[in-house]
């Protein structure tokens, strides 16, 4: 077995022996039917620790020639697929990691011609007698390989974008690599040896002038996953199950990992973190432990109008507007705040809907990333308001209605510039931040479903959390006693029986001509208000 050609199947047998594997191959059954068809030219980018090179593995074990790997398909899903005995272990393959290439003496461009001298070196052992010396060039080589032997391959490079990640403002290299990249996939004779070409990375392919060098390639991405949204994450029914064996709360797995959200496939899960928690038994921040904080920071920092409004007004709950189609695929040609949202959702900081255009904070995990890294800047304001939030909450447990209007009134005051009220979304948007810590207690859902209408914000109090459920109704320029009567005629505590007893009614509304709240907070008990 090579270093890059037919590697074998260790690197997937590690997976799929591990305590937690969770079953993918059917995503072999798409790759199976695109072999030898113009549509074999894959790239499917996700953030890091999404179960890329396990997807990399899973495909050189199935395909590579050198191996036998029945044993480790045959109680997998893609041994029920009608083609699944017709592929497996048929092909030469060449599985490249271009992480593995860097070298702190080296530049990219001095990378890039080791690579392939070190691949072509390979081949010249592999298939002896069929290559010059003087080769040098992988795409040439492959080329005379399939004109003398007649053979095809599947290319597999995980990390495709790492050049465009490492070397960031190395134009020529990252050029160079894009030829190169051409080379291998797009010339004519390129249609000859290469039999399926999938790279993955967390970058969508380059793109110059709008338009993709490699545009011969179907694009699998965070923004537009299409029928591949499944083999994003894991699925909810995956996490389901995980969570009944490993008896964790799914709930609780939900609200830290989901959020992930595509139109084939409404709930996609954080893999990485899901593993760690089943395996720990602990739901924490693990995902943002692997990626580096001062990227995070880098970029919701940049000096783009629009930006800071956006970042705070997701981080209390809220949802953008957003453009994705202007980012050019790289991680310094910015030139508005959309683009830097777009980079944000393919690191897997935000999450798209692309039917409403619209994007915002996934969970829990990633919100607690964008609540540590604000502490650490000067966003005075906001960094004032979630350290107060404590204090917001204990004032509405007392039913201390004065105090926590008063607070409310400072929050807003000292975000007027980014949460400016003109509805009741805005005042829910400024109610979020205000209660931001409320999420360590608290599930948080805006337009609650409750009796005959929906609630504006209800927080459901955590399993282990022994705090009153409350019912917030917001209004703007009317009155807190019309917001009470409204949670009480439309029977909002109905869909709340189980905490009666435990639960407090909040009015609150903003008066626009004293610019100040007024709050009303009863505790309901069902008894007294039959």
């Amino acid at each position: 077995m090579g270093i890059y050609i037919n590697r074998g199947n260790g690197s997937f047998a590690s997976a799929v022996n591990s305590q937690i594997y969770v079953d993918k191959t059917g995503l072999l059954e798409y790759t199976n039917s695109v072999l030898d068809t113009e549509q074999r030219f894959i790239c499917f980018s996700r953030p890091r620790r999404f179960g890329k090179s396990v997807t990399a593995g899973m495909l050189a074990a199935y395909y590579d020639r050198s191996c036998d790997s029945h044993a480790l398909f045959q109680n997998l899903k893609i041994a029920k697929s009608p083609a699944y005995q017709k592929h497996l272990n048929q092909y030469d393959v060449i599985q490249l990691d271009i992480t593995t290439f860097h070298r702190q003496d080296e530049n990219s461009t001095e990378m890039l011609r080791r690579m392939n001298l070190e691949i072509v070196t390979e081949l010249r052992e592999t298939y002896e007698n069929t290559l010059p010396e003087v080769e040098d060039y992988l795409p040439s080589a492959l080329a005379t390989i399939h004109k003398k032997t007649g053979r095809s391959f599947i290319v597999i490079i995980d990390e495709w974008d790492a050049i465009f990640r490492e070397s960031k403002s190395d134009v020529k290299a990252q050029k160079a690599y894009v030829e190169w990249l051409c080379g291998m996939f797009k010339s004519e004779t390129a249609k000859g040896f290469i039999k399926l070409a999938y790279l993955t990375g967390i970058l969508p392919i380059k793109k110059y002038n709008s338009e993709s060098a490699l545009n011969n390639f179907d694009e699998f991405t965070m923004t537009s996953p299409a029928m591949l949204a499944e083999y994003v994450g894991f699925t909810e029914s995956e996490v389901q199950s995980l969570c009944k064996q490993y008896q964790m709360n799914f709930d609780e797995a939900a609200r830290w990992y989901d959020g992930y959200s595509f139109r084939t496939e409404q709930h996609v899960y954080n893999p990485n973190s899901i593993v760690k928690a089943m395996l720990r038994r602990e739901y924490s921040n693990y995902w943002t432990q692997t990626v580096a904080y001062e990227s995070l920071k880098t970029y919701i920092l940049m000096n783009f109008d629009g930006l800071k409004d956006a970042i705070i007004q997701m981080l209390a709950g809220g949802q953008c507007k957003i453009r994705v189609d202007s980012f050019e695929n790289d991680m310094t040609s910015f030139k508005q705040k959309d683009d830097v949202l777009t980079i944000l959702i393919h690191l897997g900081y935000l999450t798209y809907n692309s039917l409403t255009r619209e994007v915002r904070i996934p969970n829990e995990e990633v919100r607690a990333a964008f609540s540590e890294v604000i502490l650490d800047t000067d966003w005075t304001p906001v960094i004032h308001a979630i350290q107060e939030s404590d204090a917001l909450l204990e004032s509405t447990w007392q039913k201390d209605s004065t105090a926590v209007a008063q607070k409310l009134d400072i929050v807003h005051m000292e975000n007027t510039s980014i949460l400016s009220y003109n509805d009741e979304n805005a005042l829910s948007c400024v109610i979020t931040l205000a209660y931001f810590n409320a999420r360590n207690d608290y599930t948080l859902i805006r337009e609650f479903p409750t009796g005959n209408g929906y609630a504006d914000v209800v927080f459901l109090p955590r399993r282990h959390s022994d705090k009153p459920a409350m019912v917030v109704e917001l209004k703007y320029n009317k009155s807190p006693d019309s917001a009470i009567a409204q949670i009480k005629n439309k029977r909002y505590p109905k869909a709340l029986e189980d905490y009666q007893g435990n639960l407090l009614l909040v009015g609150i509304n903003y008066d626009k001509e004293k610019k100040a709240h007024s709050c009303i907070i009863e505790a309901w008990n069902k008894n007294s208000h039959r």
